[in-house]
C-alpha cells in the first residue's frame, strides 16, 4: 500500500490513523530538542559577556554547552530511531525519507499544492499521508540539514575529544571533507539557521492548512488520526 494517495471528492471520508504513537512521540520530543539546540548553539557561537566572581557560581556557559551536547546526542539518537521506524512503522512512516516521486499522482499533487500555497487555486485534494509539497520541504529542509548537523556536530566533538577518541575514529573524516575547522563550524551553524526557519514556516503552514484546507493537520500529529471536512 502506498504512503501517499488522494481521496475522492464526493462525501466526507472517515477519520484515518496516519501517525502511530512512536512517530507522534518522536515528533514532539524532537521539536523540544531542536529548540534547546538552537538556543544553546546560538549562545555557544556568540557567548554571553564574562562575569566576575568565583567560577563555581558562574558556570552558565558550561551549563549551556552541557545542554547543547546532551540535546545533540539525544537528537542524533532520535534521528536514527526515526530512520529505523521508517521500516518498522506503518505505511506512512517512510514518506519522510522517500517521497513517491515516481508516481504521476504525486507529481500532479505537488504542482497543485504549490499553486494552493501561492493562492492560484481555491482548493486542493484531501490526502492520506503527507501532502507532496510538505514531503519535499521536510526532506530538503529538515531531514538533510539534520543529518549534516549531526555529522558536523560529532566531528566538532571529535576535535575536542582528540585523535585517539572513538568520536574522531567515526567522525574525523568530516573535518577533512569540510576542509578546515572553521568551515566545519560554518556548515553546522548554517544547518541551525535552516532548521530554525523551517520550524517557523512549518508551524505557520500547519496552522494555515488546519484552518483553510479540508483536513486536520495540527490535531493529526497530536492524536495520529486525520479527520476530513467537505
Amino acid at each position: 500500500m502506498s504512503g501517499f494517495r488522494s481521496l475522492p471528492e464526493d462525501g466526507v471520508p472517515p477519520p484515518i490513523r496516519i501517525f502511530d504513537p512512536p512517530t507522534c512521540l518522536w515528533h514532539w520530543l524532537n521539536a523540544v530538542l531542536v529548540i534547546v539546540l538552537i538556543i544553546s548553539g546560538y549562545f555557544i557561537g556568540i557567548p554571553l559577556p564574562s562575569t566576575s566572581g568565583d567560577p563555581s557560581s558562574n558556570y552558565l556557559m558550561g551549563w549551556i554547552r552541557f545542554a547543547h551536547l546532551a540535546a545533540g546526542q539525544l537528537f542524533a539518537l532520535g534521528f536514527l530511531f526515526r530512520f529505523y521506524w521508517a521500516f518498522r512503522g506503518n505505511v506512512y512512516s517512510m514518506s519522510l525519507f522517500l517521497p513517491e516521486v515516481w508516481r504521476r499522482s504525486w507529481t500532479d499533487g505537488l504542482i497543485v499544492q504549490t499553486k494552493w500555497m501561492l493562492g492560484l487555486v481555491n482548493s486542493v485534494p484531501r490526502y492520506v499521508g503527507i501532502n507532496p509539497l510538505s514531503n519535499v520541504a521536510m526532506l530538503l529542509l529538515f531531514v538533510l540539514p539534520s543529518a549534516v548537523a549531526n555529522l558536523t556536530g560529532f566531528a566538532m566533538l571529535a576535535e575536542v575529544a582528540g585523535h585517539e577518541s572513538w568520536q574522531y575514529a567515526y567522525f574525523g573524516w568530516m573535518v577533512s571533507l569540510c576542509g578546515n575547522t572553521m568551515d566545519l563550524h560554518l556548515y553546522h551553524r548554517l544547518c541551525m539557521w535552516v532548521l530554525l526557519w523551517f520550524g517557523v514556516v512549518h508551524v505557520y503552514l500547519a496552522v494555515r492548512e488546519d484552518i483553510m484546507s479540508r483536513q486536520t493537520v495540527v490535531s493529526t500529529i497530536l492524536s495520529g488520526i486525520r479527520s476530513y471536512r467537505r
